[in-house]
């Protein structure tokens, strides 16, 4: 068990408690739906072999379990359950998450485009721009911001990046830190940075029309457990080094499937955790969420509460899947989304 997992331990049963009874004495007043959701299956999982998932197919070391859980529709859950008032769904600190209605300028075939720069857009414009801007309004403190990729998903048999159907959080601690030596600039104060409070925030927003086909759930993190929590190496394909920017982002194929359970030709370039099932969990989501909302989705803060030094009540990371709700009307367009992740600096005082 890594310190993250050890310091969690220590105060989540206390955490799950208390949230579990204020959800119980809610239960006929919000509204919900019932999902399949695929977690990693502990019967899969060797102590001599860690876990891996290949990121441009769905290939892995293990195999997944599924479980039938409640997910309650965060547009009448968020007045429920806050603490305090209009907090929940509102403040990542909280639950680990967040959903504003804020438009997008960026028109939906300008994410279609060939090139992963036209998303980027230049310094002072495009999608990325809109998210840092949108990071600003909604948290205070931030001093920078530094986006160092973005996925766009396609429920589509020809898309390379479908609707991940298992429960995760995008990063681990040490995956966190690695990402920001990896992509702050050169001459940045990088282990200055590492000293204070930073995040990564992954702003998730669906494209072209609302998201009711394979919504994303969340999980509140209170319901979270250490040992629900297992690192999984994310392996990379090799390819497209001969610009030199070394990204695939914009540039996916799809996989040869008779090489799919080969790992020649990968490289290892992060770490996630994959969740292990826990009948604790508590599920949300945004019922047919639309583009003219957003959501925010903490990975990692380094001033969580079950860190060093960290601080009491700050949601620490996000479990958080794609998954099929029953109700979907059918014949209802393919979900598109996309994720835009985000390194988050606060000046000092935070």
């Amino acid at each position: 068990m890594n310190t993250f997992s050890r310091l969690l331990f220590r105060t989540a049963t206390h955490q799950t408690t208390s949230l579990r009874h204020t959800i119980i004495l809610s239960t006929t007043t919000r509204k919900m739906t019932t999902g399949s959701f695929r977690y990693l299956d502990p019967a899969s999982l060797s102590e001599s072999v860690k876990p891996w998932a290949k990121v441009d197919t769905d290939v892995t070391s293990y195999t997944r379990t599924t479980r039938q859980r409640p997910v309650s529709d965060l547009r009448s859950a968020s007045a429920l359950f806050s603490s305090p008032p209009k907090s929940f769904g509102t403040d990542v600190d909280v639950s680990g998450f967040a959903v504003y209605h804020h438009p997008s300028v960026t028109q939906e075939s300008e994410f279609f485009t060939a090139s992963a720069d036209a998303v980027r857009g230049p310094r002072d414009g495009g999608y990325y721009s809109e998210v840092e801007q949108l990071l600003r309004a909604k948290i205070r403190g931030i001093k920078k911001v530094v986006i160092f990729d973005h996925t766009i998903r396609r429920h589509d048999k020809s898309s390379p990046r479908q609707p991940v159907q298992q429960v995760h959080v995008d990063q681990t601690p040490g995956a966190a830190a690695a990402r920001v030596r990896r992509h702050l600039p050169p001459g940045e104060a990088t282990e200055q940075l590492l000293q204070g409070r930073y995040q990564i925030i992954n702003v998730w927003r669906p494209i072209g029309h609302p998201a009711t086909d394979f919504p994303l759930a969340v999980i509140d993190w209170r319901t979270i457990s250490p040992s629900d929590l297992v690192a999984v190496d994310l392996l990379y394909p090799l390819r497209n080094r001969e610009g030199g920017d070394n990204e695939d982002r914009g540039k996916e194929i799809l996989p040869d499937p008779d090489k799919a359970a080969s790992t020649e030709g990968y490289e290892v370039k992060g770490e996630t955790y994959g969740i292990l099932p826990n009948d604790a969990h508590r599920l949300y989501y945004v019922k047919d969420m639309t583009p003219e909302e957003v959501m925010f989705i903490k990975c990692f803060d380094s001033r969580s509460q079950y860190v060093p030094g960290g601080r009491q009540g700050v949601a620490a990371c996000t479990p958080h899947t794609a998954f099929v709700d029953p109700q979907t009307p059918e014949g209802t367009k393919g979900r598109q989304s996309i994720e835009v992740r985000c390194l988050v600096f606060y000046e000092d005082s935070e």
